[in-house]
């Protein structure tokens, strides 16, 4: 079963179980929204909505969209502006159809609060942010990792020290005077 609904001025097919991103809706993550104006559900098509259908969601997360760049010129005047926006959208993932029946259609899945850029990130097999940094911090050496890298820095030490004595110049000989017999 699916429904066709308006929000936010603009229309999306939805089913249950489907993450939309729409307009901004007020509210927390977590809590279920109503969107009421259904134009269709199934065969059943409104004149110009279906009576007494809702569709039930819940708020995964509220965030900006894309970045869009606005710029503006004016050419051989020397003018030339550039602004960017980014609008704010919700995230909603759908549970539920209610028909003009009474007949409802639920998802049997569980509306977890995963946001959508952490979605993404798993499907181009991406570690999300949030486990990196949760990684442990490292361990304290064992006295043999220590021991080997001290003997690895030694060698290094000791040809900088000798370079060192290289670049030292040794004293420079005293020029020969030229003795004027003219």
């Amino acid at each position: 079963m699916y429904a066709v609904i308006k929000t936010g001025g603009k229309q999306y097919r939805v089913q249950p179980g489907d993450l939309i991103v729409v307009e901004k809706l007020a509210g927390e993550p977590g809590d279920e929204i109503k969107l009421d104006q259904v134009l269709m559900m199934g065969d059943d098509v409104g004149a110009p909505l279906v009576a007494k259908a809702f569709a039930s969601a819940v708020l995964v997360e509220t965030r900006k969209g894309e970045k869009v760049k606005i710029f503006k010129k004016i050419r051989r005047q020397g003018y030339r502006r550039t602004n960017g926006h980014r609008q704010p959208e919700s995230v909603l993932r759908v549970v539920g159809l209610t028909g003009s029946d009474g007949k409802a259609h639920k998802w049997d899945g569980k509306a977890d609060l995963t946001t959508k850029a952490e979605l993404d990130a798993r499907a181009r097999n991406l570690a999300p942010r949030v486990e990196a940094e949760a990684k442990p911090a490292r361990a304290a050496k064992p006295a043999k990792a220590e021991a080997a890298a001290e003997t690895k820095a030694a060698p290094k030490k000791a040809a900088a020290a000798k370079t060192e004595t290289k670049t030292k110049a040794a004293p420079k000989k005293a020029a020969a005077k030229k003795s004027d017999e003219a």
